[in-house]
């Protein structure tokens, strides 16, 4: 009802002021955090050093350093639960389930007075997931009923000994090496004797339910996934025979890694790049947080207005135009402020 609507309105602009308020240390912590990284990276190029990895130089301790080689491990990870083994820098195990996932449409029409009618459409599709879908809450519940619960979990495992040459990585680092390729599980490989009789094999990993080729609802397909010892990478302060992050003077920490071999320029001209577009994707955040908020503030207008639909659909349209250009003057006047903060002379 046109009234319900008015006070749904009235509750939004309580969210869209916090939407609003929100959106301007946003912008403004962005100038700042893209101007330290740029900053850091700067004087980082200006000071890092390439070495040999298969020696470690106690003349450069505490020195930003970067090398390339072949990230390795004698480990051999092997799942708790599958025994599935690989000597490999990361192992993961992905579940998937054959489920009913329900699909709605919806379209709201205006009617006069200031009410609006809903009607929303429900479809249905199956689909392999690696979430359980609940159909407790579907429309058509009876229909398309899901089991409710994954038998097995994706799992993954990490090397924790891994070298670079005479360097080791950290965990961390080693988690940024995420070239995974399909792992083909041998035919010896033993199976929980639970399993033995009800699951297939597959190339790359085993198929719980009647037939791959016309699955059903509720079957699972495992796979397997590793990260083989590849060539990587990195810029890092050399700490012994360790890697960790470099502290700038600028106030930013450089750790640089990147999979393959690349020279120490190249990673950090990429990383100049990749903090430019990560600065105009959390200006346009700002923006779009800004703009939202202050439709939603407006939006109390145009429910007014709906007791003639075509009304209100002016007043909505002129509310977000509105919106629109206080957003684009307000955000650029809070980044232009953070040029005068952060880049002086610039701004």
């Amino acid at each position: 009802s046109w009234f319900s609507r008015i006070g749904g309105a009235i509750k939004g602009i309580i969210f869209g002021f916090i939407l609003f308020i929100i959106a301007f240390p946003l912008l403004f912590w962005n100038e700042g955090r893209a101007v330290k990284t740029y900053k850091s990276l700067k004087e980082g190029s200006g000071a890092v050093i390439s070495v040999l990895a298969d020696q470690v130089d106690p003349n450069n301790e505490g020195k930003l350093v970067h090398l390339s080689g072949r990230a390795s491990t004698e480990e051999t990870l092997t799942d708790p639960v599958f025994g599935v083994s690989e000597n490999a820098l990361r192992l993961r195990r992905k579940v998937e389930m054959y489920q009913w996932q329900e699909h709605s449409e919806s379209e709201t029409k205006k009617k006069l007075g200031g009410g609006t009618e809903t009607v929303t459409t429900y479809s249905y599709s199956k689909v392999w997931t690696d979430k359980a879908i609940s159909s407790s809450g579907f429309k058509k519940s009876a229909e398309h009923e899901n089991p409710g619960r994954m038998p097995y979990t994706s799992e993954e495992q990490t090397a924790k000994h891994v070298t670079l040459g005479a360097f080791q990585l950290s965990s961390s680092q080693v988690r940024r090496i995420n070239r995974f390729e399909p792992l083909a599980v041998n035919s010896d490989t033993a199976l929980p004797k639970n399993l033995a009789k009800s699951i297939m094999r597959q190339a790359n990993g085993f198929y719980l339910g009647a037939d791959p080729a016309s699955p059903q609802v509720g079957d699972v397909r495992i796979q397997f996934e590793s990260v083989a010892p590849t060539e990587v990478s990195i810029v890092a302060q050399q700490e012994g025979s360790r890697l960790r992050p470099y502290h700038a003077r600028a106030g930013g920490d450089i750790e640089l890694l990147q999979i393959g071999e690349h020279s120490a320029e190249a990673m950090f001209q990429k990383a100049q790049t990749d903090n430019k577009i990560l600065t105009w994707i959390l200006r346009a955040a700002g923006f779009l947080l800004m703009m939202i908020g202050l439709s939603m503030i407006f939006k109390v207008f145009s429910v007014l207005a709906d007791v003639l639909p075509f009304l209100g659909n002016i007043v909505e349209a002129g509310t977000g135009f509105i919106a629109f250009l206080l957003a684009a003057v307000l955000s650029l006047i809070t980044i232009a402020i953070a040029w005068i903060v952060f880049r002086p002379l610039l701004g």
